[in-house]
């Protein structure tokens, strides 16, 4: 403590200085070292003369909040903080179907909590705590250093101000031990994939019964064979056939969350086209209603044909062609007539 005080005081006489400032961007500490004036030497601290610091004892102890502080982790003007246990985060993976529907989701974790033995004291039943004998009771111990008080949290008791009389053989004094937990956890219908639930208290316990910490659920969900989510709406991709595109048709389609839903598809319809059913997607987390389900179609060209099939095609692109046959390469090459009419 005494060496980390004295290298911050170092460091403060030359920032306060500017002229030993200069020669440590220059030369480093030997430059300071060698260049040191009556501003540095014994006698002056950053400048101020007699040894002392403008403003007097209150300037001092203010100093030595924020020295405390720095040291020892502690807020300064004040006393020591409860330190609440850590929060712990847990990852869990669920289906898109339990994303849609909403489920619960069992978690089994180990974590620190509050000895049962002693209820979180540290001490052995039928013993209590007494009076810490470095600090008597104050939490904070003072000593000096130089013209400065400091204070910081006493090392014996961590700042309680009180030790057990006699260990917990539970939990050794230290009021906490490892156990397993086991938690439900409610997981929301529309919840979305990276999302976290916090689960308040059922982190690590703190310390002679203070506050614990929070769990984090991470929430994973696992991709779809059918469908994908893009926010709130739902993407199915469904194969329709040349005939079936050029002159239109009704089908069903799957839904995530019911029965199959029947949509009517335009005669003439394009490869790429997507169309939309209302409220058939995921629910809106935390607000009314859900999103759509888009059917994004996918037209399929034939990758054989049969003699018949290739006379038919060729005596309806004359019909595209105003009469005229088609080349031998267009009808039997690769992509034919379904380049022509696809543009593909």
């Amino acid at each position: 403590m005494e060496t980390r005080f004295k290298e911050v005081n170092e460091a403060y006489q030359v920032l306060s200085d500017d002229s030993k400032r200069k020669l440590y961007d220059a030369y480093g500490e030997a430059g300071v070292a060698a260049g040191a004036g009556p501003r540095g030497g014994a006698g002056g601290f950053g400048g101020f003369p007699g040894g002392g610091m403008h403003g007097g004892p209150e300037m001092g102890d203010l100093f030595g909040d924020i020295f405390e502080s720095f040291f020892s982790g502690a807020p300064p003007g004040g006393g020591r903080r409860a330190r609440r246990g850590d929060d712990l985060r847990y990852e869990a993976v669920i289906d898109l179907e339990e994303a849609y529907k909403g489920s619960t989701v069992s978690l089994e974790y180990d974590r620190v909590t509050a000895c049962s033995k002693c209820n979180g004291s540290g001490a052995k039943p039928g013993t209590g705590l007494k009076q810490c004998a470095t600090c008597r009771g104050a939490g904070r111990v003072q000593f000096s250093q130089g013209f400065f008080s400091m204070s910081q949290i006493c090392p014996h008791c961590g700042g309680a101000g009180r030790v057990v009389e006699s260990a917990c053989s539970g939990c050794s004094g230290g009021g906490r031990v490892r156990q397993r937990a086991k938690r439900t956890v409610r997981v929301p219908p529309g919840i979305e994939d990276g999302s976290s639930l916090r689960v308040q208290g059922a982190g690590e316990g703190g310390g002679h019964g203070t506050v614990p910490g929070d769990l984090y659920v991470h929430i994973k969900v696992r991709p779809h064979p059918r469908f994908e989510r893009s926010e709130d709406d739902l993407i199915y991709k469904q194969r329709i056939t040349f005939p079936q595109a050029a002159l239109g048709c009704t089908l069903e389609v799957p839904t995530l969350g019911g029965p199959k839903a029947v949509i009517k598809v335009p005669a003439g319809v394009q490869d790429g086209t997507t169309l939309r059913i209302h409220d058939q997607g995921m629910p809106r987390l935390q607000a009314r209603g859900s999103g759509d389900l888009l059917v994004r179609l996918k037209v399929e060209i034939p990758k054989s044909l049969t003699p018949k099939q290739k006379q038919l095609l060729e005596e309806f692109a004359r019909t595209l062609d105003g009469g005229a046959p088609p080349s031998k390469p267009e009808s039997e090459g690769e992509g034919g007539i379904f380049k022509k009419i696809f543009g593909q």
